[in-house]
């Protein structure tokens, strides 16, 4: 179980990594449109749950993770099934995607 100090730690450093992958989403011209689209939704959401991990609420915390790990499994297979997609963009989203779900098997 983690400590509130490394949950808001892993967090932070985790919504800096939805940013860059936000930024690299909305720089490059030859995105797919639903690797963008799930990006931003995963940016917004992010956004949203920083009342969550601010909480003590341990349950709502992983309910929260989980939640956003599902959206990191959904870009990720969006990602893979893309004939299109970058090589750039394909890593900073398997960056994403480990992060959530490291964090969300830190919190089980």
């Amino acid at each position: 179980m983690l400590q509130q100090a490394e949950i808001q730690q892993r967090f932070s450093h985790l919504q800096q990594t939805i940013v860059e992958a936000e930024k690299a989403c909305k720089d490059s011209t030859d995105t797919p449109n639903e690797v963008r689209d799930c990006i931003s939704k995963l940016a917004r959401e992010s956004k949203q749950a920083e009342g969550v991990i601010q909480s003590n609420d341990q349950q709502r915390i992983t309910e929260c993770v989980d939640s956003l790990e599902a959206m990191g499994d959904e870009v990720k297979r969006l990602s893979r099934s893309s004939s299109h997609m970058p090589a750039h963009l394909e890593a900073v989203v398997t960056r994403v995607h480990s992060e959530l779900s490291d964090f969300k098997h830190k919190l089980h």
